[in-house]
């Protein structure tokens, strides 16, 4: 195996090309592409297995219910295993952990067992995305880490829009079981290029795991995220949902007191003290509300109103998510040259106006109406999604990028499953009003001539009406969310013109030896090089310690 450069904390030269870094970074998106595909591409599988079982649609839901609560418990311990077992490990680990429980998933001989190993697959899942996203700090000159976010950034934008067009194919075509059985190859074939083409990287902390943290935040996360993914079946007013809404907030909160308290936490919350930081985070949030929203209602209204094959509705939402793909790399660009301010607001702005575009859902809409609807919204989101993140994740130090990854996919799920919960308690109060508005018109006594002519007609006729009426009625309740959404989105623009470039980290303390010596116990290897080493330079390669002979032990 071709042996890998030292640090440039280890040697005095920073690699500022985009080779050393760029190969990995294509691995890393490889990797993070998969376990998001993986979210939207089962969905669509969900209604065949449901016929293929023969279980209720309140049981089938739970393939998804069932991987999200996993990886809500599963996303607080990512961080600590990339710190204690090192980065490198702990992904080359879980991409062999996610295939292995796909292929597992496509063996599922009943719902009980898929079910089942869908939790197993969680556990990977969840961990790839913060790993990814952790090294991808660790290896890329911070000068660069704008057109790196770009590059990895084509898979935040683009597998969650390519999921529903390759399983509606391999649904319609082939075999639900055939997008469980796809991720063991890729699963595979990362995993090796990952070993191969991956700086190695040790453990940055040896501190031992915060027991009380760990069972406090998935606690939280986990009735938190089961509240919002039943509030509707359950109702938001039921026992059960507010139960679960005490115990998460009050499980939040101990985790909040604990976590402070604690000399080596779980998840370092004192990054929150960075403005820029949790600026991004409410931003992301924003755009993840908007995203899981357009995700889960057009397709939606295109199948069951319009009565498009789950395949064609795919392919109308591909190029949104092409679009992204191709400005994402241009986003990052900009953040190197201009930071993220300007790129996030007028993406921002552009997408509260794509997503005002949608509120003229309606029945006789065409594909190429949704095409332009959904493109300008990618625009937005392609100029504004990795500037964002960007700015956020540089705003921390270093050596808490992990935390800061790990709060990063916290703040994506909670906020998506929060979001499409209260647009579903939204949508579904809006149809019931019109409904109850409009019914009036339908009635046999009713003085319409349509009306009476479709009496005189017979049942038939007064059925097609409601059908109709239906469709109007579904078309103005989900106007009304994306109107919603539009708000929050423009509200988004508002907290983007308080973005700004990230500041450097100051200088390590007198009490540090500088960058040119070692010491005793340095992770980086020793070399008789005496150049310096500009400081931010050493603080970015610092943790990770990668040698011309450094193996994954």
């Amino acid at each position: 195996m071709e042996a890998m450069p030292p640090p440039p904390a280890a040697t005095g030269r920073a690699n500022t090309a985009s080779g050393p870094w760029l190969i990995p970074l294509v691995v890393l998106v490889a990797g993070m592409f998969m376990s998001l595909l993986d979210t939207t591409i089962v969905n669509v599988a969900i209604p065949r297995i449901q016929t293929d079982s023969g279980v209720a649609t309140d049981d089938i839901q739970w393939i998804s219910t069932a991987y999200t609560l996993a990886l809500g418990v599963i996303v607080p311990l990512s961080g600590w295993l990339g710190d204690r077992f090192g980065l490198s490990r702990v992904y080359l680990v879980s991409m062999l952990g996610f295939a292995a429980a796909s292929t597992l998933c496509g063996l599922a001989w009943n719902l009980d067992s898929l079910i089942a190993f869908r939790v197993l697959q969680a556990i990977p899942g969840g961990i790839l995305p913060v790993a990814a996203m952790s090294m991808v700090y660790r290896i890329v000159p911070p000068a660069q880490i704008g057109s790196a976010m770009g590059i990895y950034g084509i898979g935040v934008g683009f597998a969650p829009a390519v999921g529903p067009t390759l399983g509606g194919y391999l649904v319609e075509y082939v075999d639900w079981r055939l997008i469980f059985y796809i991720n063991a190859p890729i699963g595979l074939i990362g995993a090796a290029a990952a070993y191969f083409l991956l700086p190695k990287t040790a453990p940055t902390a040896r501190r031992p795991l915060d027991w009380w943290g760990f069972a406090t935040i998935g606690t939280a996360l986990f009735a938190l995220l089961l509240a919002f993914s039943k509030a509707q079946d359950w109702h938001w007013g039921s026992y059960r949902i507010l139960m679960l809404l005490t115990v998460g907030v009050l499980a939040l909160a101990l985790f909040v007191v604990i976590e402070l308290e604690l000399d080596e936490p779980l998840i370092e919350l004192r990054v929150l003290r960075h403005w820029s930081f949790v600026n991004s985070l409410l931003l992301i949030s924003v755009l993840s509300i908007g995203l899981q929203v357009i995700l889960f209602y057009l397709p939606l209204f295109m199948q069951d109103s319009q009565g498009m094959q789950a395949l064609t509705t795919g392919l109308v939402m591909l190029p949104e998510s092409l679009v992204m793909v191709i400005l994402m790399p241009f986003a990052g660009q900009l953040y190197d040259k201009i930071g993220p301010r300007l790129p996030a607001v007028i993406g921002l702005a552009i997408a509260a106006y794509g997503t005002y575009l949608l509120c003229g859902i309606n029945a006789d809409m065409t594909e190429r109406d949704v095409v332009i609807w959904t493109s300008v919204r990618a625009v937005g989101n392609g100029l504004a999604l990795m500037p964002i993140m960007t700015a956020g994740l540089a705003a921390i130090p270093v050596e808490n990028s992990s935390s800061g990854s790990t709060l990063n996919n916290i703040a994506q799920r909670v906020s998506g499953s929060l979001g499409l919960a209260v647009m579903t308690a939204i949508a579904s109060t809006q149809q019931n009003q019109l409904m109850a508005d409009r019914s009036a018109l339908v009635q046999s006594n009713s003085s319409l001539p349509q009306v009476q002519q479709a009496v005189s007609e017979g049942t038939s006729a007064l059925y097609a009406i409601y059908q109709q009426l239906q469709i109007k009625v579904t078309a103005g309740a989900y106007s009304d969310v994306f109107y919603v959404t539009a708000i929050v989105t423009a509200i988004g623009v508002v907290l983007a013109f308080f973005m700004g470039r990230p500041q450097p980290n100051p200088a390590p303390t007198p009490t540090e030896p500088p960058a040119n010596q070692t010491t005793a116990d340095s992770t980086a290897p020793s070399t008789d090089s005496t150049s310096e080493v500009p400081t931010e330079r050493a603080r970015i390669y610092e943790p990770v310690a990668v040698t011309a002979t450094s193996e994954i032990t």
